[in-house]
């Protein structure tokens, strides 16, 4: 009997990190992201298309912002250092272990083998070009590559529809790019929406987009708005004392749907798949026989315990056996197959149809955070693959076969913290939108001309709408990093503007300094922010 489709949704996204430091914050999240996260998990779904025929129903969201660094040269030629480096490190723990501690030493060399697999990986199977290797995968029919607002700004509080286009559009022009064709299927940043914002994304030639729960289902923001997640969720400084809530509506994460009177759909985030995944309480990461990220060994940082138990103090983790952990990954994968089933198979029964589950989750929570993560998830795809109940789409393949039949007025909201803006707007963070507004005003007049030092103007506006900054800010995660990395973009930005209206006479030399530390978006157009006739025309 069939159940139904399955989508997952992988948000990739890591803030702009060039040239802004390794250690502790800066281009180590990258690195540290694409050793053990992307590399990864793109290896697995080249596994899993030498045996699957057609979809593996991945839908993965790659940043614009972050694909201009998975592309750079500086990135990645940082990356090898570091990578060369944790090689080193396992070689010299496999060393150090050797006839010491029989668990240690194989420990060690699990991790030495992995990261010379990953090297050969990058350097050999993929020629040292990721976005290559996802760009074949969505070619060969495997996956869909959806892409996000430029540099992930919180478009719902940047209050100027010149700046929200300018985000959106200068996205899907990177991503065309990047990937060689246009998207169908684009991640609105932090899942942020505001009534309107489709029309955007329609203009854009988007044809779906995702939100969270609470604003198709209505009711109370739950799951990851009430900050009970694992990993790269930090407890945030903002209380969830009174999480949104909305009427309860008819609508149903098991659909799409068109957006008010648009022809772009949304489809919500299955909550029960979410929570099975990233909950604090019950997720399959809390696993005791998992690898426990937050204790590393005192002399070369890798990892040799394991969660053991969620309560139990990191002085009293029991030692990793990566053997005992693959047991559990198979286990997992399988009680995660039975649960879409379930979700699926009552969706069906209420409804008499088939419905979709999109399970929707951060990207960097597979591998990085969650060791085990990228074998599970080939796991639960390979399960799904083969099981005839069940067919593995992706989100534009969803809405082009099966065009909505229903259509809804979706409210604002977002998944951060309490369903709403507050994680971006807060009384730590209130000073940040005036500053970005009073750029955007001055934009209006000075990207209304398509020369070198109004594309760089333009980058810097857009580096400075990123919304890691507030998040930085609020979580605590790293906010001294993330205030200074804010006034730096502001104080070019302002440099260079001031160097366009003052008839500066080293503006080129200006232009090329400012270049060589922020260099995304090559085919950058600033004519798509101002009101100038030819930005009309270009978006005919």
């Amino acid at each position: 009997m069939r159940s139904g489709n399955v989508c997952f949704v992988l948000h990739t996204h890591l803030p702009y990190c060039r040239l802004a430091g390794r250690w502790p914050h800066g281009e180590e999240w990258f690195h540290e992201a694409m050793l053990e996260c992307y590399l990864p998990l793109v290896r697995a779904f080249r596994r899993l298309a030498g045996q699957v025929d057609g979809s593996l129903g991945v839908t993965i969201n790659v940043t614009p912002i972050l694909a201009e660094q998975m592309r750079d040269a500086v990135m990645l030629d940082h990356f090898r250092e570091y990578l060369a480096d944790r090689i080193e490190r396992a070689e010299g723990d496999v060393v150090r272990f050797a006839g010491a501690s029989a668990n240690r030493a194989a420990t060690a060399l699990f991790h030495r083998d992995r990261y010379h697999a990953i090297r050969a990986f990058f350097e050999d199977e993929i020629q040292g070009d990721l976005v290559a290797a996802l760009r074949a995968l969505e070619d060969s029919g495997h996956i869909e590559v959806a892409t996000c607002a430029a540099t992930h700004g919180y478009l719902p509080l940047l209050d100027d529809p010149a700046a929200v286009r300018f985000q959106v559009q200068t996205g899907v022009e990177s991503h065309i790019r990047n990937f060689g064709r246009a998207p169908r299927s684009f991640w609105l940043p932090e899942c942020a929406y505001e009534p309107g914002l489709e029309e955007y994304l329609e203009e854009a030639g988007i044809k779906v987009f995702f939100v969270e729960t609470h604003l198709v289902e209505g009711g109370r923001a739950r799951g990851k708005a009430l900050g009970e997640v694992v990993g790269l969720y930090p407890e945030l400084r903002v209380p969830v004392a009174a999480p949104m809530e909305l009427p309860v509506s008819s609508g149903t994460t098991f659909r799409a749907y068109h957006v008010g009177h648009s022809n772009v759909s949304a489809i919500a985030r299955n909550e029960r798949t979410g929570l099975q995944v990233w909950s604090a309480s019950h997720g399959y990461p809390g696993e005791a026989r998992y690898r426990e990220f937050h204790k590393k060994e005192g002399t070369s940082g890798l990892h040799y315990w394991r969660v053991t138990g969620p309560e139990v103090d990191l002085g009293e983790k029991e030692e990793y056996d990566p053997r005992a952990a693959a047991e559990s990954v198979s286990w997992h994968a399988d009680h995660f197959r039975d649960l879409i089933r379930f979700e699926l198979d009552a969706f069906r029964r209420g409804a008499g149809e088939d419905g979709i589950v999109l399970a929707s989750y951060d990207t960097e929570l597979f591998g990085h955070w969650w060791l085990e993560g990228v074998d599970w998830l080939e796991g639960v795809i390979r399960r799904l693959a083969i099981d005839p109940a069940f067919r593995l789409v992706t989100a534009g393949e969803f809405v082009t076969k099966e065009p909505p039949t229903h259509a809804i007025d979706l409210p604002e909201g977002s998944w951060g913290n309490g369903g709403d803006h507050r994680t971006w707007l807060n009384d730590g963070t209130a000073w940040t939108w005036p500053e970005i507004q009073s750029r955007q005003a001055r934009a209006h007049r000075l990207l209304a001309e398509d020369t070198a030092a109004a594309r760089q103007l333009g980058r810097e506006l857009l580096l400075l709408q990123s919304s890691d900054w507030q998040f930085l800010m609020t979580t605590g995660q790293a906010h001294d990093y993330a205030v200074e990395r804010f006034w730096s973009h502001a104080e070019r930005f302002d440099r260079l503007a001031d160097a366009i209206e003052g008839g500066y006479p080293a503006l080129d030399a200006m232009v090329e300094e400012l270049f060589e530390l922020d260099d995304p978006f090559p085919g950058i157009d600033p004519l798509l922010y101002s009101d100038h006739p030819a930005a009309a025309g270009a978006r005919a």
